[in-house]
């Protein structure tokens, strides 16, 4: 996410370093950049100019310090009016209601309301620990019934089974008197979608609202719509008093058009990201961690939490054990790290996280794409335990079967040995630290001073 848009604002702000002062006439090509580059990540228009109003009259004066240059103080300028556009920090939730709090889900056919709905489920269980039951009043689509309840029993919730001859009201409000039996935390409600913002469809969500009084009215939306996100966004909250937005499919939207507009046009918060298809890619919405992202500086702190949340701590800690007893790091240690990091959304989700990697080429990222992964995970399928134990016995014949037997090249799997060779060599440098002090040492490529050095880039959290 945000791709197209880090790349443009890095260029351009590069090139204001170097002055003494920000004046009027030394940040006016950098602000018209900067413009261009919003509207090419498809910012709604009035967002732009506001912004760039914004920034034009906090930068214009201001006096830079000895200890920082003036890009510096200009990116700390447009960083902190990012974070202000977006909504300056996370809301999450409000379900302190009397049990079961009840968020219901509104949206257009195809933005990924039913998933969503197994997302947040699996999000409120897992991380919150709460006690979920998840509703469909979808009943225009019997498969999107059917499909809550495959996500359900997924995500392993409670699910009220509903049919297509039932009312909405009347769905829901059986669910409601069966989650208080139940003694159920949360209720979260699937409604119908459809293909655009309809009268009919307006009137039967508001009349289901007014039955229901839910704690959280969210609004699920496909981030890949650019602009046209905030402006259905809009539309909704004129006839529902929505308390958030999940953007969905926001790893697949390299402009983020929709992340930047949708608070300015809607004035509502946007609280979560789907950022990706799996049920577990559903990440609390951070302004101050997204605008660092856009800006090319990282965002360690996602990072760190996804590692704490999604690396087998068992595994690490057992390979941990194994390298300091010196018994070494061999190929299918590798192999278990190429798979956590797969589970971590894979290379390019963890770049996009890694401070300076926004300024990457994108020669270099191509080279570090989740392709290659897979290939070297193919590689070391087609080794035997042996030689997964010991990669020294791997020679000229039992690399020809290998290639072979993975579908790739010898030099294919001369160049994963190689990349094997350097994990183990920086395996033993850290001997008993494994992913946590590999971790730490991310931790360390903060800015002195910790979240609030570089003149605030990181700003605390």
């Amino acid at each position: 996410m945000f791709e197209n848009l880090t790349e443009r604002l890095s260029k351009t702000l590069k090139d204001i370093s170097g002055r003494g002062r920000l004046t009027e006439d030394n940040i006016k090509d950098t602000l018209r950049e900067v413009r261009m580059a919003l509207l090419e990540a498809d910012v709604a228009l009035p967002v732009v100019r506001e912004f760039i109003s914004q920034v034009k009259n906090r930068a214009v004066g201001t006096e830079v310090s000895k200890s920082l240059n003036p890009g510096q103080v200009f990116i700390k300028i447009v960083q902190s009016e990012l974070e202000s556009v977006m909504g300056q920090v996370n809301e999450s939730l409000d379900l302190s209601a009397q049990p079961p709090a009840v968020v219901l889900m509104a949206g257009l056919q195809g933005a990924g309301k039913t998933t969503s709905v197994g997302k947040l489920a699996a999000l409120l269980k897992q991380r919150d620990k709460k006690k979920v039951l998840v509703v469909s009043a979808d009943v225009y689509r019997p498969a999107a019934i059917k499909q809550l309840e495959t996500l359900a029993s997924e995500v392993d919730v409670g699910f009220y089974p509903s049919s297509i001859e039932q009312k909405p009201i009347d769905i829901v409000t059986g669910a409601i008197e069966f989650a208080k039996k139940q003694f159920f935390d949360v209720l979260l409600v699937d409604t119908a979608g459809r293909l655009h913002v309809d009268g009919d469809m307006m009137e039967e969500i508001q009349a289901l609202h007014k039955a229901i009084t839910p704690v959280e009215t969210l609004f699920v939306v496909d981030a890949m719509t650019g602009q046209d996100a905030a402006n259905t966004a809009k539309a909704f909250n004129e006839a529902l008093p929505l308390t958030g937005v999940i953007l969905t499919k926001a790893d697949g939207d390299a402009r983020g058009g929709a992340a930047l507009s949708v608070r300015h046009i809607t004035g509502k918060p946007i609280k979560f990201l789907g950022m990706g298809e799996k049920l577990d890619a559903l990440e609390p919405f951070h302004p101050e961690r997204v605008a660092s992202r856009i800006l090319g500086m990282g965002d360690v702190l996602s990072l760190i939490e996804e590692v704490e949340r999604k690396v087998d701590k068992e595994k690490a800690q057992k390979l941990a054990k194994k390298v300091q007893k010196g018994k070494g790091f061999d190929l299918q240690d590798f192999k278990e790290q190429l798979e956590q990091m797969r589970n971590m959304g894979g290379m390019m989700s963890l770049m996009d996280k890694m401070p300076g990697m926004g300024n990457m080429s994108a020669q270099v990222k191509d080279k570090a794409n989740d392709k290659s992964f897979n290939q070297m995970e193919a590689i070391i399928n087609s080794m035997t335990a042996v030689e997964r134990a010991k990669p020294e016995v791997i020679k000229g014949s039992r690399k020809r079967r290998i290639a072979a037997g993975s579908g790739t090249q010898i030099q294919d799997v001369n160049r994963m040995l190689k990349q094997f060779t350097q994990m183990q060599k920086m395996m033993k440098k850290m001997s008993g630290g494994g992913m946590k002090k590999m971790m730490r040492n991310m931790k360390g490529m903060m800015p002195p001073g910790g979240p609030g050095g570089m003149g605030g880039m990181f700003p605390p959290r």
